[in-house]
């Protein structure tokens, strides 16, 4: 059974300084979106190219990129305002990606993001574009490089298609060094696969009238004769894990895990179920590089009561991850629905971990007639 989504809007900060590929990469995530809805706020003041549209320098505008997507173009200073714009229920966003500016210092967004009053958007993690083929002449220019990629979660080593292997190696490896834990991924062309960003949205086919080019759909027409080996599939740089228990999880053991996790696993996301640790919710997990948060829900009547995860990252140990998570499962065979006899003083001293790591769902929206009603009928379907 697929979990219920969450009614937070996952927001990603884009960042590079300028001529990385930030933009490029941007384009191919609006042409591969899948039927997801993305909103796009451009922190930048110059003229922007996105989707064929272009935004010129017009602070405080809002153009339409079609199939429901949206384009803002900001001041720092009017994020939080374009934020709840593009988080009011019409919009139906699904992702929101901040494309900072090329010289701006993208760990302020982010903690404007994580200071946010704003109870509808989730922080997605800050990703930073580097150019292979100009990487030490830019950290030359500009050492806050350094600092930049400090704090990503995830480092994508573009225009990789520019530099030789030994080359693409010795870039990879400098990278890995300043970026700590953040998985490192090569591009060329800002081509990577969406889902590292933000899970596909399903939608009905009658809501897009245009279908969206996939993945296979761009290499095919890009390489000769059709053909294409494994490592040119965009999902060939990363790997991603599942796991499913239907045993509950210890959470002493569990947020040990979560909190050694490996270099290299960029988001961890699914449900994780504590047994007698809360018998009466379920606990939706978001982590993307170290930021870690965890939304309790109640178990719906009949649920199976599991523990179901999904690992990405690049250059991780998928083997060592399972084995990993395996032993964190409570002692014995005993299932969730089944009442234990652990001594709860232990157990609520166990979830301490847990729970400070807890998030509340965002408030449902609400909906108002013309005469000024809310209509929670109207309100649940916006939600």
């Amino acid at each position: 059974m697929t979990p219920p989504r969450t009614p937070q809007i996952p927001v990603v900060v884009l960042a590079g300084f300028l001529g990385s590929g930030k933009t490029t990469l941007l384009n191919h995530l609006l042409r591969n979106r899948a039927g997801t809805r993305i909103g796009v706020i451009v922190n930048d003041f110059g003229a922007i190219e996105i989707d064929a549209m272009t935004v010129s320098g017009q602070v405080g505008s809002t153009v339409s990129l079609g199939n429901g997507c949206l384009c803002c173009a900001v001041d720092a200073s009017e994020l939080d305002t374009f934020l709840e714009t593009l988080t009011r229920p019409s919009a139906r966003l699904d992702v929101i990606v901040i494309e900072a500016s090329g010289l701006a210092e993208p760990q302020e967004l982010v903690r404007m993001l994580l200071a946010s009053d704003n109870p509808h958007i989730l922080y997605g993690g800050l990703v930073e574009v580097v150019d292979a083929a100009e990487f030490d002449r830019t950290r030359q220019r500009h050492p806050e490089i350094d600092r930049h990629l400090a704090v990503a979660d995830l480092v994508v080593l573009n225009k990789t298609d520019r530099v030789g292997e030994a080359e693409r190696e010795r870039l990879r490896a400098a990278v890995a060094e300043l970026s700590g834990p953040a998985a490192v991924i090569s591009a060329v062309h800002g081509r990577i696969d969406p889902e590292l960003f933000f899970d596909p949205a399903l939608r009905p086919d009658h809501e897009d009238k245009v279908r969206q080019l996939t993945f296979e759909d761009l290499l095919r027409e890009e390489a000769p004769d059709g053909h294409e080996g494994h490592d040119d599939h965009l999902h060939a740089s990363y790997e991603s894990v599942d796991f499913t228990s239907d045993i509950p999880m210890d959470p002493r053991r569990f947020m040990e895990f979560l909190d050694s996790r490996p270099d290299g696993l960029y988001r961890i996301k699914g449900f994780a179920d504590f047994g007698e640790g809360d018998r009466d919710h379920t606990y939706a997990l978001h982590a993307v590089g170290r930021f870690l948060r965890f939304v309790p829900r109640p178990w719906a009547r009949g649920e199976q009561r599991l523990t179901q995860l999904v690992m990405i990252g690049a250059g991780i140990d998928a083997a060592a991850l399972s084995a990993g998570l395996a032993a964190c499962r409570a002692d014995g065979a005993e299932r969730a629905d089944e009442p234990g006899r652990a001594d709860s003083a232990e157990v609520e001293r166990a979830m301490w971990g847990v729970l400070r790591y807890v998030q509340e769902q965002a408030p449902e929206p609400e909906v108002f007639d013309a005469h000024g009603t809310a209509d929670p009928r109207e309100a649940a379907a916006e939600a």
